[in-house]
């Protein structure tokens, strides 16, 4: 099991660092992912992930506290509406708008409901 971990924590840091760059592509759940899948195969690795710069304090509040900084909760619900904004300007089909704005206020409802992380 331990390949198939590893793969897929290299999988997510590849698609969270493409997140860095590209709109709407989530960086920090997808490092989160990554920490997991490397706690279960690769200390090293799962030790880089927990110890980074950038990284390193949103997945430690994650797991410690079950925490989303103020600032990404703002960030991300924020993205869902221009990307539901965006549908709507493209002319997207309602059955499709209909099921995209459930999708996105559970998750919205979700995140905003998660605590805030503590003070660093």
């Amino acid at each position: 099991m331990r390949p198939l971990w590893l793969g897929l924590g290299l999988a997510s840091v590849a698609v969270g660092l493409a997140g860095v760059v590209l709109p709407l592509v989530p960086t920090t759940p997808m490092m989160i992912l990554a920490a997991a899948c490397f706690a279960k195969s690769s200390p090293r690795l799962h030790d880089w992930l927990w110890r980074h710069p950038v990284f390193g304090a949103a997945i430690r509040n994650w797991r410690e506290h079950g925490a989303i900084p103020r600032k990404a909760k703002v960030a991300a619900i924020v993205a869902m509406a221009a990307a539901f904004a965006l549908s709507l300007w493209l002319g997207v089909a309602p059955l499709v708008l209909g099921i995209q704005a459930t999708v996105l206020c559970v998750m919205g409802l979700w995140i905003a409901t998660r605590p805030s992380a503590p003070a660093q």
